[in-house]
């Protein structure tokens, strides 16, 4: 009982400690304007909006923390070693580095520079010796690069479970300039949570006292005597962002999330090997950083190989994306299957779908080639007020204006202000 009502003691302090960091509030406002930069861009590409940012920022918040908990539990038995200026210089770097791409905010990037200058210490005594900078070298030599590596592994284990369960439903469709500049359909992936991580770390003046040793309190980390264990609050931001022309969002996601478990397995296992032999530091902040490149290449290297999904042919019309709520949805049909038939006739364009469906303004029967190839039959009554298109987003024809450009990267100012 005693242990129970100091824990939730230290866990409060610790989640007034996060609520008072500024840090915490910059990650969800950098996540919401992203959110805003996706349903203007929505909007301008289909005249709708398939999300809301509203929802989409209660969701990041209240996955966010289950994501949070669940990698301070993980790590709760790993143990950690940082400090306030080590989650300082982490955020710094990490801001630093998004004003060249958004997507080095991921912390697989500043944990990876941190031990790369941390190792560079190790290896040269005399930057020690620099006085001007000791401000600068002194935290860099303290700081326990193994706890960064588990916390970046940690962390990408838990974004590949919540890319999982959650990154479908943030799918967006796109169109987008493809071979030979014809325009194709597509998917925007992304997805963003702001994660409360609440650190065990031994401390001489901690007053919890655990069941159980934390792997990282072996060795030099062994509490001493009179010591215990007290909490530190590190936010974090983890997301994703890619873009699929080839694949059903599914698909990609289901492919995605493997590929990051296993990066996580492999950046957890380098930061227990690199504890208990720390010449290994270097190197596996390197790892860390290559690794993380090396899945953002593969991605694009599946996406070169393969044909286009999101465009008409000779069969019918290709369903891009359907509208939440919308008669299409209810339905049932799925980005990816085909219209052939509306009202026994065949269509090819919007103008034949349009005139088919007014042969019967009540009413609207569809045959559709689904994912498989076959044929199915859906009917439904139409009223006063329903899409024009059912709530249909079809992939683009030559009638389409507005795209975005193929995988241009994203800065800082685009979070604010870009629309295309």
């Amino acid at each position: 009982m005693e242990f129970t009502l100091e824990l939730l003691n230290q866990l409060f302090t610790a989640v007034v400690q996060l609520l008072l960091q500024p840090f915490y509030y910059v990650g969800i406002a950098l996540i919401v304007l992203q959110y805003r930069r996706q349903i203007i861009l929505e909007r301008k590409l289909f005249h709708t909006r398939l999300h809301s940012i509203i929802h989409e920022s209660w969701r990041m918040l209240l996955w966010g923390w289950a994501g949070g908990i669940t990698a301070s539990l993980l790590m709760a038995f790993i143990g950690a070693s940082l400090s306030m200026e080590s989650i300082y210089m982490l955020w710094v770097v990490s801001l630093l580095l998004m004003l060249f791409r958004v997507r080095f905010l991921c912390l697989a990037y500043s944990v990876g520079i941190l031990g790369i200058l941390h190792t560079l210490i190790t290896w040269f005594p005399t930057l020690r010796e620099q006085t001007a900078v000791h401000w600068l070298i002194d935290p860099l030599d303290r700081i326990q690069m193994p706890s960064l590596l588990a916390v970046v592994g940690i962390l990408h284990f838990v974004e590949a479970i919540l890319i999982r369960l959650q990154g479908q439903r943030l799918a967006s469709p796109i169109v987008m300039e493809g071979k030979r500049g014809k325009l194709v359909g597509g998917y925007q992936l992304q997805g963003f949570w702001s994660i409360p991580l609440f650190l065990l770390m031994p401390t001489a003046g901690g007053t919890l006292h655990l069941p159980w040793t934390p792997l990282f309190a072996i060795g030099e980390h062994t509490i001493a005597s009179g010591g215990g264990w007290g909490f530190i609050a590190l936010p974090a931001v983890i997301g994703f962002t890619e873009l699929t022309r080839t694949r059903l969002p599914a698909d990609k996601i289901r492919r995605s999330s493997s590929l990051l478990l296993l990066y996580a397995c492999v950046i957890i296992l380098s930061a227990f090997v690199s504890y208990y032999w720390s010449p290994l530091i270097g190197a596996a902040s390197l790892l860390t950083i290559l690794l993380h490149e090396t899945l953002v290449l593969q991605s694009k290297h599946a996406e070169s190989g393969l044909s286009q999904l999101f465009v008409h042919d000779e069969r019918g019309m290709k369903v891009l994306a359907v509208l939440p709520n919308s008669g299409a949805a209810e339905l049932g049909l799925l980005p990816g299957e085909i219209i052939h038939k509306v009202n026994n006739v065949p269509v090819l364009t919007k103008q034949e779908l349009h005139q088919a469906m007014e042969l019967n303004s009540a009413f609207c029967r569809l045959e559709v080639i689904n994912l498989a190839g076959h044929s199915k039959f859906v009917s439904k009554a139409i009223y006063a007020g329903d899409h024009h298109q059912l709530g249909i987003i079809f992939s683009p024809d030559s009638e389409t204006k507005d795209y975005i450009a193929d995988n241009k990267p994203l800065h800082f100012l685009d979070f604010l202000w870009r629309k295309r």
